[in-house]
């Protein structure tokens, strides 16, 4: 099989996908934040001077996936 996202160097490239059927799709994204202990002892008991990391993280990841349909491609 083809891959069309990426040329003949391994780099990924845009394609015209406008003329595909309208399909559902999903995605799940993962990613990892490295702290030492002191920072990790400070988010776990709410200790850090601009507030509610997590809260605030948590508000983020939902707004973000909210307006991903926003997104626009400028090349």
């Amino acid at each position: 099989m083809e891959l069309t996202h990426f040329d003949e160097h391994g780099n990924a490239r845009m394609v015209d996908v406008s003329e595909k059927d309208v399909t559902s799709r999903s995605a799940c994204a993962v990613g990892s934040i490295l702290v030492n202990e002191e920072i990790l002892h400070k988010i776990e008991q709410s200790d850090m001077k601009k507030g509610d990391v997590l809260g605030v993280a948590r508000i983020a990841g939902i707004m973000g996936v909210k307006k991903t349909s926003e997104l626009k491609w400028y090349p």
